[in-house]
């Protein structure tokens, strides 16, 4: 009997493929209303039915896909007035985060930070999308984590999630790539100059971008 692929032997493989289906995600690879097509998958990750089928429930609970009964399941598409809402609820969990980082922050901390932004700096001059998004990742969940407050930076993690989709606008553009990177040196600038107020305007800053280039492409409602 031929062996299993990797894909099915690992109990994580279920998680592997909704990682790499993020990814496309927010890199714009796997459009808005996109439909994710469970043969495809199957055959693009080597992987058996149950395994893909536990990947789009991973990323429904993610905020990331739609599944509609007897239809199948598909990327995420927001309203004007989702994104707004989302977006709204971002502002207030991460400006409050920034506010209650407690000022010194600890040099091995802050240093963990930057090391997370060098390889943010090293992967958009690589030109390597991926890194990117993972070191972008990497550097807000370290920021946020400075808070001490497991539950708040599970709810910033949850709603960042939820608009990769939205950010799929600007994740790939050199003028916003070079906008995010000039904040997050500006975020850390702040930190070690115990500047709270920069601080959170800068996260606060930080979250239009994305927001505004979806909303431009996305009709308003008739009045």
């Amino acid at each position: 009997m031929a062996a299993r692929p990797d894909s099915d032997r690992r109990p994580e493989a279920g998680a592997h493929v909704a990682d790499r289906l993020e990814d496309e995600i927010v890199l714009g690879l796997r459009f808005p209303r996109e439909r994710l097509v469970e043969d495809d998958l199957m055959e693009r990750f080597t992987a058996k039915r149950h395994v893909v089928r536990s990947a789009l429930k991973d990323l429904e609970n993610r905020g990331l896909v739609e599944r509609k009964p007897n239809v199948g399941a598909f990327v995420r598409a927001f309203t004007a007035k989702e994104v707004r809402d989302i977006y709204a609820v971002r502002e207030l969990l991460e400006v409050h985060c920034a506010r209650h980082i407690a000022l010194p922050v600890p040099p091995e901390r802050l240093e963990e930070l930057t090391g997370h932004q060098r390889r943010h700096d090293a992967a958009i001059e690589a030109g390597d999308l991926r890194g990117v998004v993972r070191a972008n990742t990497d550097f807000h969940r370290a920021l946020f984590a400075l808070s001490n407050n497991d539950a708040l930076v599970a709810a910033i993690v949850r709603h960042a999630q939820m608009t990769h989709a939205i950010r799929s606008v600007t994740a790939t553009s050199p003028e916003f790539l070079a906008r995010s990177r000039e904040e997050h040196w500006t975020m850390i600038r702040a930190l070690e100059e115990g500047h709270s107020d920069l601080l959170a305007e800068t996260c606060r800053a930080h979250l239009l971008p994305s927001r505004d280039a979806y909303l431009r492409r996305v009709p308003e409602p008739p009045a």
